[in-house]
């Protein structure tokens, strides 16, 4: 085989390779989080490797649920949830 398909081999492996490791890796913390905006409820889970970012991502992920464009999802954002629950 010719070299540049060498090359695209080990790359496909190595960014296959990137991809197991990074959705199977353990993340240190896990929260769940539900607000309440613009006269609904929702309640997402989300790990991530420091706590502020899994209740951020469980905070994006509820609000993308209960806003209805950017506006809306950055005023969901801002409002405080109405439970924050660290699981293990």
């Amino acid at each position: 085989m010719k070299p540049t398909v060498w090359i695209a081999i080990l790359f496909g492996v190595l960014v296959l390779g990137f991809v197991v490791m990074s959705t199977l890796g353990r993340h240190a913390f896990r929260c769940r989080v539900c607000i309440v905006f613009n006269g609904g409820r929702d309640c997402r889970t989300a790990s991530a490797q420091t706590a502020q970012g899994a209740q951020n991502a469980a905070t994006v992920d509820a609000c993308t649920q209960l806003s209805g464009g950017v506006t809306q999802s950055m005023q969901c954002q801002a409002t405080q949830p109405e439970s924050v629950e660290w699981l293990h």
